[in-house]
């Protein structure tokens, strides 16, 4: 059974910074493409940004020069650095594992962790 635990939100001011991290349980997280995903009030669930077992990476437009997506594979961990933050930042961040077994995708997601970002 795989287990995602987030942690590292918290309340920032604007411009501030946060990392980030999600543990993960198993033997599958070097094998797995590793995502972050946020969901603000009312909203839907957005990719934020992706990185692949090849540590490939992407980012949504708007995190763009601002998040940085990371992995330790030693440590099952996969971290997000956050600076520059905005209020437009807030939400709940989700960290998902995606593993691809003969063509089919399974996905584990965590539970979330707030990031509010206010003055």
């Amino acid at each position: 059974q795989v287990q995602l635990v987030e942690s590292g939100g918290g309340l920032v001011q604007p411009g501030g910074s946060l990392r980030l991290s999600c543990a993960t349980s198993g033997s599958i997280f070097g094998r797995s493409t590793m995502a972050w995903y946020r969901q603000a009030p009312g909203k839907q669930r957005d990719l934020v940004a992706a990185i692949t077992s090849s540590s490939s990476t992407n980012y949504a437009d708007s995190v763009k020069g601002r998040f940085t997506i990371s992995r330790d594979n030693a440590k099952k961990t996969v971290y997000l650095q956050m600076s520059s933050l905005k209020p437009e930042d807030t939400a709940v961040y989700y960290c998902k594992l995606s593993r691809n077994v003969i063509g089919v995708v399974y996905d584990y997601w965590g539970q979330g962790t707030q990031v509010t970002v206010s003055s």
